[in-house]
C-alpha cells in the first residue's frame, strides 16, 4: 500500500454540526472511489463507531492512546471495502485528564498512527467536540483540517475560536498542518438564514469554503440507526450526493 496521503482531523469543538456524520460518509466516499481508508473514531460518544455498525470495542483509541494496545491490534474492518475502523469506547473521555501526566502528550495519537498509516491513502480522524488535549492530539496528527460548519446563527463565531486553536498547533506542535477546507452541513434552502450564513462564511473564508453544501435532509439522519453510512442506506439522496462530490474534491476534482 502506498504512504498515506493525507490524514484529515474533521475538527469543530461546536456539537451537532455534522461532524461525525461528514467522518463516516466522507470515508465512505473516498473508499468508493478505490482510496484505502482508516476512520480513527476519536470522539468519546462513539457516534462514528456506532454509525457503522461495530460492536467489538476491545481494542480501542482509547487503548491505543493509553499504550495498552497497539494500533494494528484495534484496526477493524467495516461493511465498506476497502474501509477500516479504530473505534472507541467511552472511557476516551478520561484521556483529557489522563493524558496530561503522560510524555510526549501531544503526539500520542500522532506516534499511534506512524507505524500504520503507510498501509492507508487516507487516514480520516473523527474528533470530539471541544478543543481539549484529545483534538489537539487530533490535530498534532493531521496533516490537514475538515471543518463542518452548521448553517445557524453562532457559526462564524465557533469557527474563529477553532482557526485560533489550528494556527496554534501549526505554530508550535505541526507545521505542516493545512486547512483542507470548510463544508457547510444541514442547509436548508427553504431557510433564508442558511443563505445567509453560507454568504458570510464565503466572505470571510473565501476559497477555503466547498461549492459543495450538504443539505439538511432526513435520509442522513436516518442512516445511522441502520449501522450504515448514508452512501449505502441511500445513494441517490441529497446527502449522500453531496459527500460523494466532496470525496471527488478530495481526490482532485472539482466539487
Amino acid at each position: 500500500m502506498p504512504q498515506a496521503q493525507r490524514i484529515i482531523a474533521v475538527a469543530n469543538q461546536k456539537g451537532g454540526v455534522g461532524k461525525t456524520t461528514t467522518s463516516i460518509n466522507l470515508a465512505t466516499a473516498l473508499a468508493a472511489c478505490g482510496r484505502s481508508v482508516l476512520l480513527v473514531d476519536f470522539d468519546p460518544q462513539g457516534n462514528a463507531s456506532t454509525g457503522l455498525g461495530i460492536e467489538d470495542r476491545t481494542h480501542n483509541s482509547y487503548s491505543v492512546i493509553a499504550g495498552s494496545s497497539a494500533a494494528d491490534a484495534a484496526i477493524q474492518a467495516t461493511q465498506v471495502p476497502r474501509l477500516d475502523i479504530i473505534p472507541t469506547i467511552v472511557d476516551l473521555s478520561a484521556a483529557e485528564v489522563e493524558l496530561s501526566d503522560m510524555p510526549d502528550r501531544e503526539f500520542r495519537l500522532k506516534m499511534a498512527l506512524k507505524k500504520i498509516s503507510k498501509q492507508y491513502q487516507y487516514v480520516i480522524i473523527d474528533c470530539p467536540p471541544s478543543l481539549g488535549m484529545l483534538t489537539v492530539n487530533a490535530l498534532a496528527a493531521a496533516t490537514s483540517v475538515l471543518v463542518p460548519l452548521q448553517c445557524e446563527f453562532y457559526a462564524l463565531e465557533g469557527l474563529t475560536q477553532l482557526m485560533r486553536t489550528v494556527e496554534a498547533v501549526r505554530a508550535g506542535l505541526n507545521g505542516d498542518l493545512q486547512m483542507q477546507g470548510i463544508v457547510l452541513t444541514m442547509y436548508d434552502t427553504r431557510n433564508k438564514l442558511s443563505a445567509m450564513v453560507a454568504n458570510d462564511v464565503r466572505a470571510h473564508f473565501g476559497d477555503l469554503v466547498y461549492n459543495t453544501v450538504v443539505p439538511r435532509n432526513v435520509r442522513v439522519s436516518e442512516a445511522p440507526s441502520f449501522g450504515q453510512p448514508v452512501l449505502i442506506y441511500d445513494l441517490k439522496c441529497p446527502g449522500s450526493q453531496a459527500y460523494a462530490a466532496l470525496a471527488l474534491r478530495a481526490v482532485g476534482a472539482p466539487a
